[in-house]
């Protein structure tokens, strides 16, 4: 965000928490009204809970409804939402798109899902939807779409789109379905509207390039959306049955949060830790990381425990190590980075998969010998050095970023095909073997060549 967008909001906020407080009921309504619902939650995020609170209850619904569908989940818009009375419920949820209220009623426990759903008047549809995992394709999809029947002619089409579209979310594809509601191909509009009025739908119907499963990851979802750059994109249940759509807004949403999961899990921290969460939940949520990673490392202490005599004979190598360990660790990180991410959104397989780790090798052989004749030089440059010593960091550090080069691309390969998420164990194991096998060579060479 820009320094006068940012000042801009603040402004906002300002003049919001000043009119709530000057009980400025009317003031408020005409101040906030224009906003745009996603800036609207934008300057709710930054409000008090009963300020929150207050502005809903005044606004108008339709803007109510949009702000809390556009607030973050780390801000607990359903909680909001649960603090209303149960007139004030069915007015927000009456102008909420099905995705968007089953969404904020899956953040609340049982007992208060439960409530909310008894202010609603039809809320049979809601319940449907939350019954599928939040993660795939059901739970990301809206009942609200346009189709028509594969019996009718252009014209009856045309009038079934006039009578059902007026209350749906903007459309993009027309679908065509049987009479028992099963998927037969999608229309589009333009050949619907040019098409003469007795063409019938079969003629103008055509294969969609896509449909998902109702059980598909949401994440694979957005991979299909984005391979073939749909706008929208039909879902169907084992039986072929047309159940809801996902347009592209809904995948931008799934692609951030599975984003933000994967850095998250490649900096070994939970996904449970929210971005603007609690000290105690940050606590929580990467301490047992780092006492994973401590045990783990421990194995890179030992091997200098081990080679204590040498390094009290040699104290020039305390100096060395630490930058044998940072380089390594530097190499497999982005060897690391990579890997998952081709992981992550390239379709290979096996043996293309495979090649990123003799990629590694490769770059690793290379960038080890330019670097570890570089730290050779540096090392050679202080007073009193033993040329030999030069050559013990030199193939210590050439062959560290090998192994760190290597085992960035190996791990989360292996991780993978063993059905383990490579974003969250890879890094540990990485460091570990980089920080054990550079010490190991660093003290190793130098105890046979230098004592």
């Amino acid at each position: 965000m820009s320094e006068s967008s940012e000042r801009q909001r603040h402004l906002i906020i300002d003049e919001v928490r000043r009119l709530l407080a000057a009980d400025d009921t009317a003031d408020i309504v005409a101040f906030v009204e224009p906003l745009h619902p996603s800036d609207l939650a934008d300057v709710l995020e930054h409000l008090e809970d009963d300020e929150r609170l207050r502005v809903l209850e005044l606004i108008p619904a339709p803007l109510a409804s949009d702000s809390l569908a556009e607030m973050e989940e780390e801000e607990h818009p359903a909680e909001l939402l649960a603090q209303m009375e149960p007139e004030r419920i069915a007015e927000l949820f009456e102008e909420l798109a099905d995705d968007d209220a089953a969404d904020l009623i899956g953040e609340l426990e049982p007992e208060e899902q439960e409530r909310v759903l008894e202010s609603v008047a039809d809320s049979d549809e809601l319940r449907e939807l939350l019954e599928y995992p939040e993660d795939s394709a059901g739970g990301i999809m809206t009942r609200e779409l346009v189709s028509v029947r594969s019996t009718a002619n252009a014209t009856e089409a045309i009038d079934e789109l006039r009578e059902h579209a007026s209350d749906r979310e903007d459309f993009y594809t027309v679908f065509v379905v049987d009479r028992d509601a099963r998927l037969r191909g999608v229309v589009t509009l333009r050949d619907l509207i040019l098409a003469s009025p007795s063409t019938s739908i079969t003629e103008l119907l055509e294969d969609p390039v896509a449909v998902v499963p109702v059980d598909m990851d949401q994440e694979e979802v957005g991979r299909i959306l984005s391979r073939y750059n749909l706008a929208s994109i039909g879902v169907v249940d084992d039986e072929g049955r047309l159940v809801g759509r996902i347009t592209f807004d809904d995948v931008i949403d799934v692609v951030e949060a599975e984003t933000t999961e994967d850095i998250l899990r490649f900096a070994s921290v939970s996904d449970e830790e929210q971005l603007r969460g609690t000290t105690a939940g940050a606590i929580r949520s990467r301490l047992p990381w780092l006492a994973v990673n401590t045990i783990t490392l421990s194995l890179a202490a030992l091997v200098v425990w081990a080679y204590k005599d040498t390094i009290e004979q040699l104290a020039i190598l305390a100096a060395v190590m630490p930058v044998i360990a940072g380089l390594g660790g530097n190499a497999g990180t982005q060897a690391l980075a990579v890997t998952i991410r081709r992981i992550a959104i390239a379709e290979e397989t096996a043996a293309e998969r495979w090649s990123a780790v003799w990629k590694e090798l490769i770059v690793g052989l290379v960038n080890g010998l330019l670097i570890g004749g570089l730290v050779a030089l540096v090392a050679l440059a202080l007073p009193d050095t033993d040329p030999v010593f030069g050559g013990v960091v030199m193939i210590a550090m050439w062959g560290n970023l090998v192994v760190a080069s290597t085992l960035g691309a190996f791990f989360p390969i292996v991780l993978e095909r063993s059905g383990i998420d490579p974003a969250v164990a890879s890094s540990i194991f990485v460091t570990t073997f980089t920080d054990l096998f550079g010490f190991l060579l660093l003290l190793g060479l130098a105890s046979s060549f230098l004592l």
